[in-house]
């Protein structure tokens, strides 16, 4: 699932005529780099949301994915929860629709895919380190720490973690059950993974960029370029 739904505020005013996922960086959109990374990872079924413009997004994607309609904001966990019908048991990637990664030495999904473990996992998160995010700024504090084995822990009311979430998870189901209703984060259902020892990350071994001002948008292009 690619989630596309939000407004794009701080990248105001290219936002208020075209979906943050649609911006073009270095010539091709955020939505468009993903939509490649996973078909040619083999994803044949790829449900994105949509809001803010959605029928740009819809009308982009015609005959790509299966798009689901949100009459308003239903938040990352919300989304996933109402496009459940479309998505069945998983597993199954959730990316945001502005994500934006170089792969390493092997592909990214790749990685992921070999890493989930149903068994231990409600979720896996990908991480990267914040010292080397392209695009940080100056007030990013990290999200999580990631002991030895693999575990991740929230930076909670810690000053500062290593690690940034990286834009994309791996979970099925299971994540989802007992979930409220409505506009949701998915960072409950992340906390009470990490509660019950169920929550793990992936450290990213490519470059990550944090595409969230018009500002990192330009520092991303001269990267790419």
């Amino acid at each position: 699932m690619i989630l596309a739904a939000g407004r794009g505020e701080r990248m105001r005013p290219l936002t208020d005529a075209t979906p943050k996922p649609l911006i073009p960086v270095a010539g091709s959109s955020m939505l468009d780099r993903a939509m490649t990374r996973l078909v040619a990872h083999g994803v044949d079924n790829i449900v994105v949301n949509v809001h803010h413009l959605g029928e740009r997004i819809a009308s982009h994607l015609a005959g790509r994915a299966r798009i689901v309609r949100e009459d308003r904001l239903l938040e990352t966990g919300g989304s996933v929860k109402n496009a459940q019908p479309l998505l069945g048991e998983g597993p199954y990637f959730i990316l945001n629709g502005d994500g934006l990664w170089r792969d390493g030495a092997s592909p990214m999904l790749s990685r992921l895919e070999a890493s989930w473990d149903p068994v231990r996992m409600d979720a896996l998160l990908l991480l990267h380190p914040i010292e080397s995010a392209i695009g940080r700024e100056a007030k990013d504090r990290g999200d999580y720490f990631l002991d030895a084995d693999g575990r991740a822990r929230h930076r909670g009311a810690a000053p500062a973690a290593p690690y940034l979430f990286a834009s994309v998870s791996v979970c099925d189901a299971r994540l989802l059950h007992d979930s409220p209703d409505g506009p949701f984060s998915l960072l409950k259902l992340w906390n009470r993974a990490e509660a019950a020892g169920r929550l793990f990350g992936l450290v990213h071994d490519g470059q990550w960029f944090h595409v969230g001002t018009p500002h990192a948008l330009a520092e991303a292009e001269r990267v790419l370029r």
